[in-house]
């Protein structure tokens, strides 16, 4: 049996409900990306200072629009997106609606592999630094995950790997904050782990997106099979859909982006959760159809967390990763108590 036999009733007035989802936030994602690039940061120039650089110092102006604002546009779309779309997926791959990227502990891994190189002191040569630590750490999260949950993982065997490596990194990186050399230190690898665009470059941004598009594509490939998988597993492989190399696709491409994404930004939670709920009824509670919209939607709720982040902050600008907090917390809570009022139904 092949992938044609997943029901198709409905398609043509889905199709076009999903295009003008898609199109309407792609506009708004676009929308705020200008609105951030123009928007200064907490002691930073002004739209106006910028216009009159342009004739007094149009050098000046330059940089600090290609080389400072648009590559924490960039990123804030990019990053956001890569939440959405994997909290998308690993909610349609666990068949659970409190799952998100951080799950099976790449982000826990990502964050203790650049406090490593903040402890031992590895990035004054270069800003690149930071991030390849991260990176480096997401891959070992990934390695021990697999190590963990053995060839042919289900889904509960996953969550509990993903749990004790985010509890692991959690305690090394405790330990690490316990033994830093001195409160500066400790200070800047706090304020890192909020999560931040701020001072971000197009190498950043360069750094990171060969792991983004591959994990994208990975995560992308999977989109018919997580339909099957909505089915349960039995039917997902009668209608020709193997759920080990399903999984295999999905958790690796959540590595490889959101591994990325944590080692330039540091841990920027609860996207991955609040806009797959949100938008999954205007998919049809669909996977396939909910990946697209919620990495756009990602890229909008980030996008617009960082606009918050500059028009909150007048001394010291606000670290995106507490607003995010703020916003998904309490959206979370929610979520727990209208699951537990279901189950008692």
């Amino acid at each position: 049996m092949t992938t044609d036999a997943i029901p198709s009733s409905g398609r043509p007035s889905r199709l076009s409900n999903s295009v003008v989802l898609n199109a309407g936030l792609a506009i708004l994602a676009v929308f705020l990306g200008a609105v951030s690039l123009i928007m200064p940061s907490a002691r930073g120039a002004s739209l106006s200072d910028i216009t009159t650089m342009l004739s007094t110092d149009p050098d000046l102006a330059r940089l600090i629009v290609l080389e400072i604002r648009l590559p924490r546009v960039f990123l804030g779309l990019l990053v956001g997106a890569t939440l959405g779309l994997c909290g998308a997926a690993l909610q349609g791959l666990l068949r659970n609606p409190l799952a998100e990227p951080g799950l099976i502990g790449v982000s826990g891994g990502a964050a203790l592999g650049s406090v490593i190189v903040f402890y031992f002191m590895l990035a004054t040569g270069t800003s690149l630094a930071v991030p390849i630590g991260g990176i480096v750490g997401a891959f070992v999260s990934l390695v021990i995950l697999y190590l963990l949950s053995g060839n042919r993982p289900s889904v509960s065997t996953l969550i509990l790997a993903g749990v004790a490596i985010n509890a692991f990194a959690g305690a090394m990186t405790s330990l690490t904050l316990n033994f830093a050399p001195n409160p500066y230190a400790a200070l800047e690898i706090v304020f890192w782990l909020m999560g931040s665009l701020v001072d971000r470059s197009g190498d950043h941004v360069l750094l990171v997106l060969p792991f983004l598009v591959l994990g994208w594509g990975l995560i992308a490939s999977t989109s018919r099979a997580l339909d099957a998988l909505s089915l349960g597993e039995d039917t997902a492989q009668s209608l020709g859909f193997d759920p080990f190399w399903v999984k295999a696709r999905v958790i690796l491409g959540t590595g490889l982006a959101v591994g990325a994404s944590v080692s330039v930004t540091g841990v920027i939670g609860f996207v991955g959760l609040v806009i797959p709920h949100l938008l999954r009824p205007l998919t049809g509670y669909q996977p396939s159809r909910l990946l697209l919209p919620s990495a756009l939607g990602g890229a909008v709720l980030l996008t617009a967390a960082d606009i918050a982040v500059r028009l909150l902050s007048w001394q010291a600008e606000l670290r995106i990763g507490v607003v995010t907090a703020l916003i998904g917390a309490p959206f979370f809570l929610f979520l727990i108590i209208k699951t537990r009022r279901t189950s008692e139904l």
